[in-house]
């Protein structure tokens, strides 16, 4: 049985259909249906109900598509095993924040791809919180508070943030001073999240109310630069606006408490060695929270 033929299966099962898997895979659609029919025609048994809008299991290939992922993870722990020390090779399939992914990751992963020539990375960069699983990632790296999960998450580094306003707005409106006062004013955010402010020691969470809503922090300080709101950003995004005075902080008295970047993958029994070596270089690379304060 080809180990191919056995991945292929898996990409389409995760993926939902040929099409979509053939685009993770980079293959064409073509090849990617010869493997499925060999597969099935080895096997004997349908695996896959085609359909109009992509591919479904069927009742053995529900059972198959367990087992067959459970021999390509040991398969790939094999090879990484009998690799020589420090090389890496396949694919690395990771989502990353578009707000800050270009600007403070991208050049790790260029190193990772420059250290390691048979490895193939494939980033997405989406401020959109992706299912690892169904979009077949191996890993994702996250900035900010991890809501709950079953997904794996190893903290890389830390990170700031703080309540900024442009100073028209402040002008206007007034500067809020305490967590109570927040709810009179005009927040900026992604969606309906709630923010972490220190009260003290303790941590108090506010349900701001807005108008304006972009999932991504780059457009969000274009809103806050001009004076529609509060927003809620970390420094990476800002340092230079608050140097200038486009932007002025808010609320420094109750400042958010230091949030993390993480590396997250589904859940399994270990993690394959690239998204080690890409956690290990992320650590060194944000080692010094200097830089990030």
């Amino acid at each position: 049985m080809d180990i191919e033929e056995l991945r292929t299966f898996v990409e389409v099962a995760d993926a939902g259909g040929v099409s979509p898997a053939a685009r993770r895979l980079g293959l064409s659609k073509s090849i990617v249906s010869r493997r499925l029919h060999r597969l099935e025609t080895e096997l004997g048994v349908q695996l896959l109900a085609r359909t109009t809008r992509g591919a479904a299991l069927t009742e053995a290939g529900v059972t198959f598509r367990d087992h067959a992922a459970r021999v390509c993870a040991e398969i790939d722990v094999a090879r990484e095993t009998i690799l020589p020390a420090g090389e890496l090779r396949g694919r690395l399939r990771i989502a990353a924040p578009l707000s800050f992914g270009p600007t403070h990751f991208a050049h790790v992963l260029a190193d990772m791809a420059r250290r390691h020539p048979q490895l193939h990375i494939h980033t997405c960069y989406t401020d959109n919180f992706v299912d690892l699983v169904t979009g077949g990632y191996d890993c994702a790296i996250r900035v900010g508070h991890l809501q709950d999960s079953n997904l794996l998450a190893r903290r890389v580094g830390p990170i700031y943030g703080r309540l900024v306003a442009s100073p028209a707005y402040i002008r206007a409106h007034g500067s809020p001073e305490t967590p109570e006062q927040l709810g009179a004013h005009q927040a900026l955010m992604q969606g309906t999240e709630a923010w972490q402010l220190m009260d003290g020691d303790k941590v108090v969470t506010v349900r701001p109310q807005g108008r304006f809503k972009a999932d991504n922090g780059t457009a969000l300080v274009a809103a806050a630069t001009a004076g529609l709101g509060i927003a809620y950003l970390p420094d990476g995004l800002t340092h230079e606006l608050l140097a200038s005075g486009a932007l002025v902080p808010v609320m420094t008295g109750h400042p958010p408490p230091p949030a993390g970047i993480y590396v997250l993958r589904p859940p399994g029994a270990y993690p394959a060695r690239k998204v080690r070596v890409l956690t290990e270089m992320l650590i060194a690379c944000f080692d010094h929270a200097a830089q990030w304060s």
